[in-house]
């Protein structure tokens, strides 16, 4: 399977299903890790970061991690699809630009629930997507394809510091745990910071739609821990469970029922504006289209909006991105003429003409 057959089917972490996913779009745990007896990503020759995947590969492809894997040579693949795989969150964009020739590669799970990066900053990151706020589920999944790879391959580990990783935040555990949330109620309330202040507070970082260094298009937030050492898997996971996650979500939906209850017609206004738009638009740019599909989803998930249902909203996020319309449509376009394509592929997934 080539990656350009990913755009024919939706990821696992897009099904809108799950618990509070009407604000919990999407959960990710990340574990980093290095193998013994070689030098970081960073430091290593060619030669090393080929031998490094050759062996990371051998063990993550002899099926005793699912039955069903695509393997992508970085290297072999175009800058299409590399950004197609950035877009569906499956590498970083770090991993997508590379290092010239240099070794790199991912293997992506056929329902996209997990995804190993080969050489990135470090030998192996891997992560687990889930729909929803699943993270003891993501936990569960990770853990044991970490225990898989680990009966095979003599990750660095230091009795001191944990498992050793080439950026000092991620020593210790290595595992990054992060959530997808949809807040657009708090952005036209204009309470946004609340949730900045929250993560100020409780030392995590607040990014855009694509990680580290975006933008918050759509009002897609994506929370997330800074550091690993000096504190267990389990104690990372509890808080956000049990402190985090539940107090953003709260302020969503403080913030849902506000507008409901004292700026109903603005909140009307804006979830109807955007399906008039959307459905009759002849051009259109990912960052109006992004606003505009955060604010149908709204209006669905207050049952305001009825002509559509949250998984084609949650695809037209993807969908409408760059590299996807390109793979969608079999045509490399300029910006303007992606502009067109994707209006005429919006009205035609909602149903308009």
């Amino acid at each position: 399977m080539n990656v350009q057959a990913l755009t024919q089917r939706a990821g696992e972490w897009l099904r809108g299903s799950g618990p509070h996913s009407e604000i919990v779009l999407s959960s990710r745990i990340r574990l980093a890790r290095n193998l013994a007896g070689f030098p970081f990503v960073n430091r290593a020759s060619r030669r090393q970061r080929l031998e490094v995947l050759e062996r990371c590969r051998g063990e993550i492809m002899s099926g005793r991690l699912a039955g069903d894997i695509i393997w992508v040579d970085l290297n072999e693949a175009d800058d299409l699809d590399r950004q197609l795989l950035v877009e569906r969150h499956l590498i970083s964009r770090q991993h997508a630009q590379g290092g010239g020739d240099q070794p790199r590669a991912v293997a992506i799970a056929a329902d996209e629930t997990f995804a190993i990066m080969a050489n990135e900053e470090d030998h192996l990151r891997m992560q687990v997507l889930r729909s929803g706020l699943q993270l003891e589920e993501a936990w569960d999944q990770i853990s044991h394809i970490d225990d898989v790879l680990e009966e095979r391959l003599d990750f660095a580990y230091s009795s001191r510091w944990g498992y050793l990783s080439a950026c000092p935040t991620n020593v210790g555990t290595g595992v990054r745990v992060s959530v997808m949330m949809h807040l657009p109620a708090l952005k036209l309330t204009g309470e946004i910071e609340k949730v900045r202040r929250a993560a100020r507070d409780t030392h995590l970082a607040v990014r855009g739609f694509f990680g580290e260094g975006s933008d918050a298009l759509g009002d897609l937030f994506q929370i997330s821990n800074q550091t690993t050492l000096g504190k267990s898997e389990e104690e990372i996971l509890h808080g956000f469970l049990e402190n985090i996650v539940p107090q953003i979500i709260a302020y969503e939906q403080q913030a849902r029922q506000a507008l409901i209850k004292h700026r109903a017609a603005l909140l009307d206004d804006r979830i109807w504006r955007a399906w008039a738009i959307l459905t009759h638009a002849r051009v259109i740019g990912t960052d109006e289209v992004m606003s505009l599909l955060s604010h149908l989803r709204l209006g669905v998930n207050l049952g305001r909006l009825d002509c559509v249902d949250i998984r084609t909203l949650n695809e037209l996020f993807l969908l409408s991105q760059s590299a996807h319309l390109q793979r969608i449509t079999a045509c490399e376009m300029d910006q303007a003429a992606r502009r067109e394509a994707r209006a005429r592929m919006i009205r035609h997934k909602l149903g308009a003409k």
